[in-house]
């Protein structure tokens, strides 16, 4: 086998190990996302993780609600983050002559996280205060009309931002994100995760705010937000699908809204 082919088989092994330990990441986040819910159904809503909204919440509330939204994001954020992870190991390898990505691509993906755990910790704070202004039932749904067509209209809005579209152009094109934001070294590696999850928060942030209009712990609606953040940021034509469906937000809220009133 000559050089050329050794370090393309090499390459290949190491999309395996990282698309490998990704799928596992994602796979574990969702198995714990189900049991929650499983969990809630079993005890039933006065029982369940609903049980803060009864009462103030303790320590332990509020870190298990933490624990939740952190692996919740990390379930439905890593399937789209993967294509820029693969590209920065794959580039890795071909810049280190065949050696392999190693620490460098895991703190890529740490960047990522810490800046996805960092908005799970606004959201447990959003959840908190939503809670006590009682506009939270106990399975974390609104039970405000106007609250939900608000939260559906801003998404909706968002998605014809100028803003989300920066971001998206970000997310959607990973080697032109790697050609301005590459930074050599392990500690390179992981602001160059920093900086993605910024741009991924940026555009996806309204809508992970949609699972307090569709149910926190509702697994449909969960996975119905991740299909669309996959669809937006992986599929051609993707960001024309998020304009169309930000127009349809923007109507099912005023229908919300026309409706409460």
């Amino acid at each position: 086998m000559t050089p050329a082919k050794a370090i393309e088989a090499l390459a290949r092994r190491d999309r395996i190990v990282v698309a490998a330990a990704l799928a596992g990441i994602a796979t574990l986040s969702w198995v714990y996302i189900f049991h929650l819910a499983a969990g809630m159904v079993g005890m039933g809503a006065m029982e369940a993780i609903a049980m803060p909204a009864l009462k103030p919440w303790s320590a332990t509330d509020a870190l298990t609600m933490f624990v939740m939204w952190a692996v919740m994001m990390t379930a439905m954020m890593i399937p789209s983050a993967a294509p820029m992870i693969l590209l920065h190991a794959a580039i890795l390898r071909k810049r280190n002559d065949g050696q392999p990505p190693g620490a460098a691509t895991i703190a890529f993906a740490a960047g990522y996280l810490v800046v996805w755990t960092g908005f799970s910790a606004l959201a447990t704070t959003t959840q908190w205060g939503l809670e006590q202004a009682a506009l939270l039932s106990p399975m974390m749904v609104s039970t405000s009309p106007y609250l939900g067509a608000l939260l559906l209209m801003a998404a909706g809005l968002y998605q014809m931002t100028n803003l989300k579209e920066v971001c998206l152009q970000h997310c959607r094109s990973p080697m032109h994100f790697i050609s301005l934001h590459w930074r050599n070294g392990t500690g390179g590696a992981f602001r160059m995760g920093l900086d993605h999850g910024v741009y991924c928060v940026g555009c996806c942030w309204v809508l992970m705010a949609l699972l307090f209009v569709g149910g926190v712990m509702n697994l449909l609606w969960i996975a119905a937000l991740a299909a669309f953040v996959l669809i937006e940021k992986l599929v051609r034509g993707g960001a024309l699908f998020g304009r169309t469906a930000g127009g349809a937000m923007i109507l099912a809220g005023a229908g919300m809204l026309a409706a409460a009133g």
